[in-house]
């Protein structure tokens, strides 16, 4: 058939034919005798194909690398692309809403009595605009994608293997502290200390029954979300690295793995009853840690029995994240300093703030100097 009968059948314009023919998204023959373009089944099934991905915002150079997926017969890498689609949806939509919701406290503002104070109006506008910022440039300063294939024989490598064995807590507390303390700082810095013990505290903190649903934010190859799948517990895992959940794709087939980070999670909001996440929230600075929780909350379910649970290492506060940099400084420890300077360790009792601000009751238990894992229910 020729262009015009193409589009015709498509419902789309010849001119959106010859500007996906111009980007070498399709190649139609040429007839020898006048040169007219000759469209074909697979040809018109190509056209489909980029019509219905234009049609959820996917670029051309994404859609060019999603066709490459598809001619090579490779679903999993298909559906990469779309969620890699769906995450940049998600992340308008949360933006969207940021938008909407700034509306309308300036509309409250306006509604009040007296004159209005635009200062207010501009307060808020630049709150706004910082939280926007915030979400906007976090990127991935450490490549995980290469060490994806080394990651779970690096961080066993680097685990301390002492035996662990945290103490009980009947009391929820933003100042509990509990099990012993391995102090690290005369030590060279090992970002995995205590690794093994950490996650097997969080799966504890947990308790995950049969069926609950949890999301693993920053799940890499599943080592936490597995300790979960074992129990019982229906699994989702988000990573922005592809070849981290490749990874865990094979280890833990049975649990679904979307591509996405902390800032805009892919999914509706009271999705899961449990959120968990280890080693993964130091990633963002401390702006983006206050979006974090609220995408966490949002994506929470609104029962009594919701829970989240952050492991991760932690200052115990300025005083401490002062003495540790001077340390630091002083040591020497080109590593121990490469990673102060990249990452944004939280402060614990500020995040036991902010969980408290969202209406959560919180306890803590302390691995070594550094490593802490936070539990949060609801007040």
């Amino acid at each position: 058939m020729n262009i015009k009968e193409a589009a015709s059948r498509l419902g789309i314009s010849a001119r959106a034919i010859r500007f996906y023919e111009e980007k070498g998204l399709i190649q139609p023959a040429k007839q020898v005798s006048n040169g007219y373009r000759t469209y074909t089944e697979n040809d018109i099934w190509r056209l489909q194909t980029i019509a219905a991905l234009r049609e959820i915002g996917m670029s051309l150079q994404d859609i060019t690398h999603a066709l490459a997926e598809i001619d090579q017969g490779n679903q999993q890498g298909l559906e990469e692309y779309l969620e890699l689609q769906q995450a940049v949806m998600y992340a308008q939509w949360v933006e969207l809403k940021r938008m909407m919701d700034t509306t309308q406290r300036m509309i409250d503002l306006n509604r009040q009595d007296g004159s209005l104070d635009v200062s207010h109006l501009h307060d808020l506008a630049g709150s706004a605009r910082r939280l926007r910022e915030a979400r906007q440039n976090w990127h991935d300063r450490w490549n995980y994608d290469q060490q994806a294939a080394i990651h779970d024989q690096r961080v066993q490598t680097m685990t301390d293997t002492e035996d662990y064995t945290p103490q009980a807590d009947s009391t929820l507390s933003t100042t509990a502290s509990l099990g012993h303390v391995q102090t690290t700082a005369d030590k060279p810095f090992n970002l995995y200390l205590n690794y093994d013990e950490a996650l097997e505290q969080t799966l504890q903190s947990i308790a995950p029954q049969p069926g609950e649903t949890g999301l693993d934010i920053g799940t890499g190859t599943g080592n936490l979300a597995g300790r979960m799948l074992r129990q019982g517990a229906v699994m989702t895992g988000i990573d922005q690295s592809r070849e981290m959940l490749r990874t865990c794709r094979l280890k833990y087939p049975q649990m679904q793995v979307k591509l996405g980070n902390f800032l805009a999670l892919p999914f509706a909001e009271q999705s899961f009853d449990f959120v968990v996440s280890s080693f993964a929230f130091h990633h963002l600075g401390p702006d983006q840690q206050q979006l974090a929780l609220e995408e966490i909350q949002r994506v929470l379910k609104t029962s009594g029995t919701s829970r989240i649970c952050l492991t991760d290492l932690m200052f115990t506060d300025s005083a401490h994240r002062d003495a540790y940099l001077r340390h630091a400084k002083v040591t020497g420890d080109k590593e121990q300093q490469r990673a102060l300077h990249e990452r944004h360790f939280p402060l614990l009792d500020e995040l036991h703030c902010r969980l408290t601000h969202l209406g959560y009751e919180t306890k803590h238990v302390r691995h070594n100097e550094l490593l802490h894992t936070v539990l949060a229910v609801p007040l």
